[in-house]
């Protein structure tokens, strides 16, 4: 189930039988020369949608932009500051919270969110306590980064080996080629590719990264890969989701 495709009547009704909900968060920002710019929240909202129908779960509509600041230097790149990520974050789920939900399974598809998305939490337990929103003490909230799953990390490692990377990977674009397989991109690509930098401002990332590529090999990718991972994903996924909405 689609939050968005839904009346309010059928999320009562599902309120019933479960507090819990999917919420995909992404980003919009700069894949390399191959990558589609939406690829973090494509992959995230993909792979949500087969966990929320393995789990017969509700989906969140897709949180498109996250915290890449990093990235702003390179053209098409949108972000939050981490500041107003945790407000977002806050007031999706103060909404939720207030309408009976109280377990909140965020899949995610982009590293830069994970440290901002602790945060928010933290700050969300604080809200919700300081409203007395009845059911805040029963409030959680858990990532799923799909690109670390155990098993989508292993296919990755024996498909691509270190030609895998850090940024714009073969294995999140093979994930969007198996998705929109009519929008597969096609650059040259130089086999010299930075890599082990440490991320500081945005031009000085640009200047160390300057295709955008972390290390990775994108041309390496292909939509049947991509399908592999895709179902990895979902099947992981969904048994975390199940874990955490049956903890006490």
């Amino acid at each position: 189930m689609q939050l968005h495709l839904t009346t309010w009547c059928e999320v009562e009704t599902y309120l019933e039988r479960s507090p819990g909900i999917i919420l995909p968060i992404g980003s919009t920002e700069q894949h390399g020369p191959t990558g589609l710019i939406g690829t973090d929240a494509i992959c995230a909202e993909e792979i949500a949608y087969g966990v929320g129908e393995a789990t017969h779960a509700l989906v969140a509509p897709t949180i498109n932009v996250g915290m890449a600041l990093h990235h702003t230097a390179f053209p098409g790149t949108i972000s939050l500051r981490p500041s107003t990520m945790i407000l977002v974050i806050r007031d999706y789920i103060t909404c939720l919270a207030r309408a009976g939900f109280n377990k909140f399974f965020f899949i995610n598809g982009h590293g830069g969110n994970i440290a901002t998305l602790k945060a928010a939490f933290a700050e969300t337990y604080a809200h919700l306590a300081d409203l007395n929103i009845p059911n805040h003490a029963q409030v959680k909230c858990q990532v799923g980064n799909w690109f670390m799953c155990h098993s989508v990390y292993n296919l990755a490692k024996e498909l691509y080996g270190n030609q895998e990377g850090d940024h714009a990977t073969p294995s999140e674009v093979a994930v969007t080629q198996y998705i929109y397989p009519e929008v597969i991109k096609n650059a040259p690509l130089s086999p010299d590719v930075a890599k082990g930098h440490k991320i500081y401002s945005a031009a000085d990332f640009q200047q160390r990264y300057p295709d955008g590529r972390m290390g990775s090999n994108p041309a390496l990718a292909t939509p049947e890969q991509g399908k592999k991972f895709y179902n990895l994903a979902v099947k992981e996924l969904s048994n975390s989701y199940l874990e955490f909405l049956g903890e006490q």
